[in-house]
């Protein structure tokens, strides 16, 4: 991956961004959440998502980069402080690496443009999200030195 760029999105990088985010879901939460709408990356509205997040400069879209080739994504957003928690947090809301482009940095390239980026806007914390049975992002995630916070339970009612 001696090629490898990470950058911001551009309105360019939109089709290959959303074919990201479709691989996510029909990996990730079309395997471990039954209530995820996995063709939702393919609807006009998840389309308009991506553009105006790539529009917005308070958000943050990275793609990853090969030989030309979008290997990878993440989106990044701030939350700003309040009463209930005066601390600015940056969210990882998304990222996937493609498949073949696994174990190669790529990943880690897109956490430090995130954790950059964060740094930039003054964010104190960072968060991210996985599911509990996917152990795979948790090892990413904690060798990229996020920790256990909390723990979110559902209950078919």
């Amino acid at each position: 991956m001696a090629d490898l760029i990470v950058d911001r999105a551009t309105p360019d990088d939109l089709d290959a961004l959303v074919s990201l985010v479709a691989q996510l879901f029909r990996e990730d939460a079309g395997r471990r959440d039954p209530t995820s709408n996995v063709d939702w990356p393919a609807t006009d509205e998840a389309r308009q998502y991506y553009a105006d997040l790539v529009a917005d400069p308070g958000s943050l879209v990275a793609v990853a980069r090969d030989g030309g080739e979008t290997v990878g994504y993440l989106v990044g957003k701030l939350r700003e402080p309040d009463a209930g928690r005066p601390v600015r947090f940056a969210i990882l809301e998304s990222m996937l690496v493609s498949q073949a482009a696994r174990n190669r940095g790529v990943g880690s390239r897109l956490v430090d443009a995130f954790f950059a980026w964060a740094r930039e806007r003054a964010a104190e914390r960072a968060s991210v999200s996985a599911f509990v049975s996917n152990e795979d992002a948790q090892r990413f995630y904690a060798r990229a030195g996020f920790t256990g916070q909390t723990l979110t339970m559902w209950a078919q009612v």
